[in-house]
C-alpha cells in the first residue's frame, strides 16, 4: 500500500474507533439511581457510574443494551469514594433538597482533573455513554458566582473529553444552554420539562436526529404521551427516588 493510502487508512480507522455508540432516537430506556438494578426491557439503561460494578455493565451489553452511566459533574456528593479529593475552596453552597451535596466550582482545573478521572471510570467500566448531572449551576444559589457564559465552556469541555474517550454524552435538563450546547451533545435527558413547560426547547436537537429522554415525577399521563409522541421524545413517568422501574408512554 502506498504511503499516503496507508495514512489515509489509519486515519478512518482511528476515527471510526473514536465515535461514540449513538443512542436510536426512538430507543426504550430504563433509569433507575437507586435500590437492586431492575431489569425491564428496555434498549438502553441509564444507571449509577460508581454504584453499578462493571460485571453488571459487561452483562447488560452483552444482552444488547446501551450503558449510559450517572454522575454528578456539577455539584460534590459527600458520600462518593473521590469525595476527600476536591479541595474546600472549590465546594458551594448545598443542594436544599439533596443532603450532602453542594454546589462545586468546575472552573478550577485541579476539579476539571478530577471531574475527568470519573470519565475515565466511565470508560474504565465499559460504559457507552454518560448523564452528567447538575450542569446548571449558573442559574442556582450556589455560592461561587458561576456564570452563563462559564457553564456553557464547561459543558463543551466536558463534551469534548466525554467524546475523546469514546463515550456518547447527554445534555441533562439546563434548557436555557440548548441553543449554544445542543451540536455539542449527543442525546438530552430532562426531567420534568411538562411540569415546567420547557419541553418546547427541544425541537432542534430533535430535529438534528438525536433521542430526547424525558423523565416526569408525577403519575402517567396519556394527554402528555400523545405530546411527547406529537413530538419525537421519549417519556416516562417515575417516582422521584428512581428505585423502580418508570412507567414509558406506549
Amino acid at each position: 500500500m502506498r504511503p499516503l493510502l496507508a495514512l489515509l487508512a489509519l486515519l478512518a480507522t482511528t476515527l471510526t474507533w473514536a465515535t461514540p455508540l449513538a443512542i436510536p432516537a426512538n430507543a426504550s430506556w430504563h433509569l433507575q439511581l437507586n435500590g437492586t438494578l431492575q431489569k425491564p426491557n428496555r434498549q438502553v439503561y441509564d444507571i449509577d457510574l460508581y454504584d453499578t460494578p462493571k460485571q453488571t455493565i459487561t452483562t447488560l451489553k452483552a444482552q444488547g443494551r446501551i450503558v449510559i452511566c450517572y454522575f454528578s459533574a456539577g455539584t460534590w456528593e459527600d458520600w462518593r469514594s473521590d469525595a476527600k479529593l476536591y479541595p474546600k475552596a472549590a465546594i458551594g453552597k448545598p443542594l436544599p433538597e439533596w443532603p450532602g451535596e453542594r454546589w462545586l466550582d468546575y472552573r478550577r482545573n485541579d476539579v476539571r482533573a478530577l471531574l475527568a478521572k470519573r470519565l475515565d471510570l466511565a470508560r474504565g467500566k465499559g460504559c457507552n455513554g454518560v448523564d452528567p448531572d447538575n450542569v446548571d449551576g449558573y442559574a442556582n444559589d450556589n455560592g461561587l458566582k458561576l456564570t452563563k457564559a462559564q457553564q456553557i465552556s464547561f459543558n463543551r469541555w466536558l463534551a469534548g473529553e466525554a467524546h475523546k474517550r469514546n463515550l456518547s454524552i447527554g445534555l441533562k435538563n439546563a434548557v436555557d444552554l440548548l441553543p449554544q450546547l445542543a451540536d455539542h451533545f449527543d442525546f438530552a435527558v430532562n426531567e420534568s420539562c411538562y411540569q415546567y413547560k420547557e419541553c418546547g426547547g427541544y425541537a432542534a436537537m430533535r430535529r438534528q436526529g438525536k433521542p430526547i429522554l424525558i423523565a416526569e415525577y408525577r403519575a402517567y399521563n396519556a394527554k402528555l404521551c400523545s405530546s411527547a409522541k406529537t413530538s419525537g421524545f421519549r417519556l416516562q413517568f417515575f417516582n422521584l427516588d428512581l428505585k423502580g422501574t418508570g412507567k414509558a408512554c406506549p
